[in-house]
């Protein structure tokens, strides 16, 4: 199950490439970042708006970690659009990194051996015996279409006209509709957890799922090859 710890993956490492990164060299600069991490904390070096252009014209920009470069560019391009929330951005870049990993995108979990192709094939187990499963299941649909409207909406639409297959609009909905969505059951307890879920408390806002959609796909055309 996604959830937003991103943020949680950052080390030492990362701080210091990140302070690298904007000093460019500068030991005055670097200096001026490391005042800015004593005190005040790593989120307020991570918005420092020049990061994500160090990261794509600074040679050591291709030495950052995957979890470095999916929270900071969605961070951005997120900041961006008015959305200021960082659990959100932790949760969008969740997504990014670990959709983009394998076939992580089309399983519910990584273990699972389940594969779902379409909204419609996972809107079909929904409603399954097993609770536990039926959740997962449930929020793995909002995260796929959040991934699908962001990342490919071109293939959305192209699907759309070769095979009359769901638009764009009707994959936004199924995503906000499940993000809005609260169990019957009393599994699992981290449901209510604002940490868990994020968007659920956005759901209802287009302007919200537009704007995380958008950040999606700033974040995915952004020519960076991080190292593991």
């Amino acid at each position: 199950m996604i959830h937003a710890n991103v943020r949680q993956m950052l080390g030492r490492s990362d701080a210091q490439l990140a302070m690298r990164l904007l000093s460019r060299g500068s030991d005055a600069a670097y200096a001026d970042a490391e005042t800015v991490l004593r005190e005040r904390g790593l989120d307020e070096l991570l918005d420092d708006p020049r990061l994500p252009g160090a990261m794509r014209e600074v040679r050591q920009g291709m030495c950052a970690s995957y979890p470095l470069v999916s929270y900071v560019l969605v961070r951005h391009a997120l900041r961006a659009v008015g959305e200021e929330d960082r659990v959100l951005a932790d949760y969008v870049a969740s997504i990014l990194l670990h959709f983009g990993l394998k076939d992580r995108a089309r399983r519910v979990d990584p273990a699972d051996d389940e594969v779902y192709d379409t909204l419609a094939d996972l809107f079909g187990a929904v409603n399954g015996p097993d609770h536990r499963r039926s959740f997962l299941v449930r929020a793995h649909l909002g995260n796929y279409a959040l991934w699908l409207s962001g990342l490919f909406p071109d293939g959305v639409t192209a699907r759309r006209w070769r095979r009359a297959a769901p638009d764009l609009d009707y994959v936004e909905e199924m995503g906000r509709r499940d993000f809005s969505w609260r169990p019957r059951t009393s599994w699992p307890p981290l449901m209510d957890s604002p940490r868990s879920t994020p968007l659920r408390q956005s759901a209802f806002r287009s302007s919200a799922w537009r704007s995380t959609r958008s950040a999606m796909r700033t974040s995915s055309r952004t020519s960076i090859r991080p190292t593991g």
